[in-house]
């Protein structure tokens, strides 16, 4: 269940994660090729933060393998894994409410010893954002959000500078328009993989993520009845 065997930057392999005793991902492969964009879809509670903080580190695997550039990071420190080029932006205002936007942007690059490249990087943030130049001298912690048009702004960073973007997001709709491979989570588990063209034209994606229901169905995902888990 693979977007295709060429050239993964990241390659997770058969992860399983616990929450104390209680297992939150099970045995979770998957991959994210170089430059690409790949999403993951789930409902509340399926397992996708779980996911995330794995891959970067803040959360140990019991079990399996996650590779970034070849290399075993399970188990590392996840300041180890963001030096070695693994960010992960998360969900909510996750920002230093009391410092300026500008110094915020500026905290994002403390591990870096180029000040002309990380100017240069601050003024491509500034075009992406207008309005953070307008607040940049504004406390982090009184902006509003959803000042931003995110899918946009993600599909322009991965095109035009090459980042490679793994995507987990409520708004499956918008998601599969932005991404080129999914996966969907359900209960820590993969239960489904295609291209997110292929995976817009399911009936399973389109009742159960899109809200697009089929006349007659009873409600019940085809893949348990199906009991293609994994």
């Amino acid at each position: 269940m693979t977007a295709s065997a060429a050239d993964p930057i990241l390659k997770v392999t058969n992860i399983e994660t616990y929450y104390g005793p209680i297992m939150a991902i099970r045995g979770v492969s998957f991959e994210v090729q170089r430059g690409g964009i790949v999403t993951i879809l789930g409902a509340n509670g399926a397992g996708k933060t779980t996911v995330l903080k794995t891959i970067s580190g803040v959360m140990d695997a019991q079990k399996g393998s996650v590779q970034f550039e070849g290399r075993d990071v399970r188990g590392v420190d996840p300041d180890k894994v963001m030096r070695l080029g693994v960010s992960h932006v998360p969900e909510g205002r996750e920002v230093f409410p009391f410092l300026s936007v500008r110094e915020n942007l500026r905290m994002g690059a403390f591990t870096r010893k180029d000040p002309d490249g990380v100017a240069k990087d601050l003024e491509d943030v500034f075009g992406y954002f207008p309005v953070l130049r307008e607040r940049a001298d504004q406390r982090a912690g009184s902006l509003s959000g959803g000042e931003q048009q995110i899918f946009e702004i993600v599909v322009r960073i991965n095109r035009e500078r090459g980042v490679t973007i793994l995507l987990v997001e409520q708004n499956a709709n918008m998601a599969l328009q932005t991404a080129d491979f999914g996966y969907v989570l359900e209960v820590g588990r993969i239960v489904m993989a295609d291209t997110c063209a292929r995976l817009l034209q399911k009936e399973d994606i389109k009742e159960f993520y899109l809200g697009i229901k089929e006349q007659g169905a009873r409600g019940k995902r085809r893949w348990k009845k199906r009991k293609t888990w994994r």
